[in-house]
């Protein structure tokens, strides 16, 4: 135990510095104007895990942190599908999560995004070609935008949500 800590000791921080303060308010402001322009409200994101590594997770889940504060932009994370504008879909898709992902696409009301987050999401990614895999979202359900990386930051997943609400004019 005290090697595994000399060497933790040793090895120092070893994650990326967050972004600046500047280009999340900066890229926050724009997608509350964009989300009030088009929704006249909050956006209601769903957030649906297609069988995934649970990177792309941790990722939207640090958008809710002190850091981002996703919510003080006007987007709030919803646990019903029937309750969500918008979709982010994380992982590659299963044969055995096809319906499941097809449903909760049904589920959502109309006037919906689905945004495909992660290569995973896109296309398969590192999971592409297996027996237990159909696809990408897009093999599912209509996908309106695909935020790339493995896994992308948080800070993309905000300009991707702004890049797909800025298409529904």
């Amino acid at each position: 135990m005290l090697r595994q800590l000399r060497l933790a000791l040793r090895t120092g921080v070893v994650t990326e510095p967050p972004p600046s303060l500047a280009d999340v308010e900066r890229i926050g402001e724009r997608l509350a104007g964009e989300v009030r322009r088009v929704f006249g409200r909050s956006l209601a994101i769903g957030q649906v895990e297609a069988v995934s590594r649970n990177a792309c997770e941790l990722e939207i889940a640090g958008l809710t942190g002190p850091h981002y504060d996703l919510e003080r932009f006007g987007l709030h994370l919803v646990a019903s599908p029937r309750h969500a504008d918008c979709l982010l879909v994380t992982g590659p898709v299963t044969r055995n999560m096809a319906e499941a992902l097809r449903r909760t696409w049904e589920a959502t009301p109309d006037r919906k995004l689905v945004i495909a987050v992660g290569d995973c999401a896109r296309d398969g990614g590192l999971f592409r070609g297996s027996y237990a895999v159909v696809g990408g979202v897009g093999d599912v359900v209509p996908v309106d935008a695909v935020i790339p990386g493995c896994p992308p930051p948080p800070l993309a997943i905000l300009a991707g949500l702004l890049d797909a609400i800025g298409r529904l004019r």
